[in-house]
């Protein structure tokens, strides 16, 4: 694993969390570096949301620190903004920079009034633990829900320069591409102007996180930013682009994929093609609708090669398709020719769907143009127990 040069990482515990691990972290490139950042479309939003999309503006898009906190969304209270703010200032005091350059990000339970001398007492601390060996520890800390680590890495060489991408994420359950879908942060050392940074992180986050669904829900929080800082002396310019969006794609791919497989209460990961149709648009949204059926996520869950269900969800996608000419692959096993049932064995397939990976395709009869994919889950008895007793 070798990181981006010029960055540093800290967490520590600050309170907010009622089982003693760390709930606060701070990323800080060595110099203020450029930031893109995307948010939740949802229209209630956190205070931390609202922020940051005043300080992107102030700042021009450049940023001297990201911080974040999780056991607390900040959203829906009070005094929301005012503690975002307060911690905003707490962190630009003892960074000696402008409050403009911090931006905040929480997650955690929506409606919970949080106490500003939680965080501002915890900030000097987690200055002083400042690192570059610290980046799993941030991972570690915003993690609600999930059980695993995510993180994912790349590194690319031009011309006697190594630029390097590394990112990590958050998120198991209230995910649903409406950009962003989870806390998402990647840091590269490539020096790139926010104007293109931003059209990397576009393009990027529709081929990944809005490609991403687990239960249809859409938070309050959703954050995804993407930081450059210069440090490797690399500047790819227009010339390089493709190359390094290419690996920041595959750096948030990974990400967005890793959030599918720990969904809350999943026990595979499902991934959704869809090829043939007139666009990508067209075949994104069909792939979207079948990754969000609860009858197809239900069915992978009991391993039941169910195919009139994805049919039936290609169908209400909102695209113009004959429905004659779809054909429909489970593991690479055809289950519906020129839609109707074609010959297949049942209890052979069946053992194929009971792997932790499965592979849902529909594609139009004849049709080679561009295929849109879709990460999601199956869906278990485990998400209702997780998620009717969250808050308590």
């Amino acid at each position: 694993m070798n990181l981006p040069r010029g960055y540093r990482y800290a967490a520590t515990y600050a309170g907010i969390r009622s089982e003693q691990r760390d709930d606060i972290a701070l990323i800080v490139p060595d110099s203020p570096a450029a930031i893109a950042a995307v948010f939740t479309r949802n229209l209630v939003q956190a205070a931390p949301i609202r922020i940051s999309r005043k300080h992107l503006k102030a700042s021009k898009g450049r940023v001297a620190a990201v911080l974040i906190n999780a056991g607390n969304a900040n959203c829906a209270t009070r005094t929301g903004e005012r503690v975002a703010l307060a911690s905003c200032k707490a962190v630009a005091k003892e960074l000696r920079t402008k409050p403009k350059y911090v931006i905040p990000a929480s997650t955690g339970v929506i409606g919970v009034e949080l106490d500003p001398t939680l965080l501002i007492n915890a900030i000097p601390d987690l200055v002083a633990r400042l690192s570059p060996d610290a980046f799993e520890a941030v991972a570690q800390a915003m993690l609600t829900t999930d059980t695993r680590l995510k993180t994912s890495y790349d590194e690319l060489q031009f011309r006697g320069h190594t630029v390097r991408i590394a990112g990590m994420t958050k998120g198991a359950g209230m995910i649903h591409p409406k950009m962003a879908t989870t806390l998402g942060f990647v840091m590269t050392d490539a020096d790139i102007a926010p104007k293109l940074l931003r059209e990397i992180l576009l393009s990027a986050v529709d081929r990944s996180y809005n490609a991403l669904t687990v239960d249809g829900d859409t938070s309050t929080n959703d954050m995804v930013a993407l930081i450059a800082n210069g440090a490797s002396g690399f500047d790819p310019g227009r010339k390089h682009r493709s190359v390094l969006q290419d690996s920041i794609t595959r750096v948030m791919e990974s990400l967005a994929r890793q959030i599918a497989a720990d969904a809350e209460g999943a026990r595979k990961l499902i991934i959704v093609r869809a090829a043939g149709f007139k666009s990508y648009e067209d075949a994104s949204r069909v792939a979207r609708s079948v990754a969000n059926s609860l009858l197809v996520k239900t069915a992978i869950a009991g391993s039941d090669p169910n195919w009139g269900r994805v049919l039936a969800a290609a169908g209400y996608a909102g695209v113009d398709f004959d429905p004659s000419k779809v054909d429909i692959y489970l593991q690479d096993v055809q289950v519906c020719r020129a839609g109707l049932a074609a010959s297949f064995d049942d209890a052979e397939l069946k053992q194929k769907l009971d792997q932790s990976e499965v592979d849902v395709r529909i594609v139009l009869e004849g049709r080679s143009r561009p295929e849109a994919r879709f990460f999601t889950c199956d869906l278990t008895e485990g998400y209702i127990q997780i998620n009717a007793s969250y808050r308590t």
